[in-house]
């Protein structure tokens, strides 16, 4: 399936409000950056709207709810995705959302539980 552009709407949770409509030709996941007015967020969560046109139902919009991005952002690139932290240390949690257990909130440089 090919996607084109997809208009897409960014919302915040809490307060719930409107950031802004742009059009994307990638499919926004949860844990994925999206940079909107020069600052980045977090999707937390997908939704699809569909509009019922010619018989069958077709992806009209898509909002995505996100939380800003912290300032220090750390990243990785494993196995193709990107996670946050230092993903060569032991205690990563190979995630998009959380960094790992012993230091959720970072830095990993200088870290006193890093082991390759």
């Amino acid at each position: 399936m090919e996607i084109s552009a997809v208009p897409t709407e960014v919302c915040t949770l809490h307060p719930e409000s409107t950031l802004g409509k742009l059009y994307l030709d990638w499919m926004p996941q949860p844990g994925n950056y999206i940079n909107l007015e020069g600052k980045t967020y977090v999707i937390l969560e997908r939704r699809h709207r569909y509009q019922f046109r010619r018989g069958k139902y077709n992806l009209f919009r898509v909002l995505v709810y996100v939380q800003p991005a912290p300032e220090n952002l750390e990243r990785s690139l494993v196995n193709g995705r990107w996670i946050i932290g230092d993903g060569s240390c032991r205690y990563n949690a190979g995630s998009e959302i959380i960094r790992c257990a012993v230091n959720p909130n970072g830095p990993c440089q200088g870290c006193r539980f890093w082991e390759a």
